[in-house]
């Protein structure tokens, strides 16, 4: 039976304990989501976990990934979960149910991936950077930090709680995280090429790249267009680099 947030991936990166796993899975059944993922849970034998009362179809059928893009490629919007807390953020950050809203327009037109971190780190910058942007629970200043079956739980409540789903018409497709990711890494060799990226800074910079490109909020079209711009960039720095003329017909 087809569920409202059936367009809904729950992603649970570097969960360390199963009963944690158990308690997500069972919330999403309560609420009728029923695409669990996981990327490295530290317990191989998470899908035993006595916590998911009621879910053990859905604990069967989650699947595990190595990384953070591989879990999150096929959905349009990508949402990570953050108590915040003091930690210098390099995305916009929205309330529940200011996000909530947003997800639940989304989930009417393609997937969404919503990303919770592990229990003792919740999600690093690497992670992060994966996101359009963040969404955080209202919960007071000298104790923001929540249990993860709870966060799945709350969040998953937001999004079910505000009617049915309607399914949009006619509205341009979003570009899939798989769509960026693809324009970030061929961006980020080009300005490799170019000079632009320096070794001792790398990392940082691809995570900036990436960050910067899910800002722009890209068609399916236009993360294309732009793809076949930098890869004609490229070849041309390439060319440059080389010496050698192009070939002509």
């Amino acid at each position: 039976m087809r569920s409202d947030l059936d367009n809904l991936r729950v992603v649970l990166v570097a969960t360390r304990n199963p009963l944690n796993i158990g308690a997500a899975a069972r919330a999403m059944s309560n609420f009728g989501a029923r695409h669990l993922r996981l990327v490295h849970p530290y317990e191989v034998a998470f899908r035993e976990a006595r916590s998911a009362v009621g879910a053990g179809e859905l604990m069967a059928s989650a699947k595990e990934y190595g990384t953070v893009a591989e879990a999150v490629a096929d959905c349009g919007l990508v949402v990570g979960t953050t108590a915040a807390g003091r930690r210098e953020l390099q995305h916009e950050l929205r309330r529940l149910e200011q996000g909530g809203r947003t997800i639940r327009k989304q989930l009417g037109a393609g997937r969404v991936a919503l990303l919770f971190g592990s229990e003792k780190v919740g999600l690093s910058n690497e992670d992060m950077s994966h996101c359009h942007w963040l969404m955080r629970i209202p919960t007071r200043a000298g104790h923001g930090s929540m249990n993860l079956g709870q966060a799945v739980a709350i969040c998953l409540y937001e999004l079910a709680r505000s009617g049915k789903i309607t399914t949009a018409k006619n509205g341009k497709a979003v570009a899939t995280a798989a769509d960026l990711e693809r324009l970030t890494q061929v961006l980020f060799e080009a300005l490799g090429v170019s000079g632009y990226v320096k070794p001792r800074v790398a990392a940082a910079t691809e995570a900036k790249l990436r960050r910067m490109v899910r800002r722009m909020n890209l068609s399916d079209a236009d993360a294309e267009l732009w793809l076949g711009i930098l890869r004609q960039i490229q070849w041309k720095l390439g060319t440059a680099e080389s010496g050698a003329a192009p070939k002509k017909d």
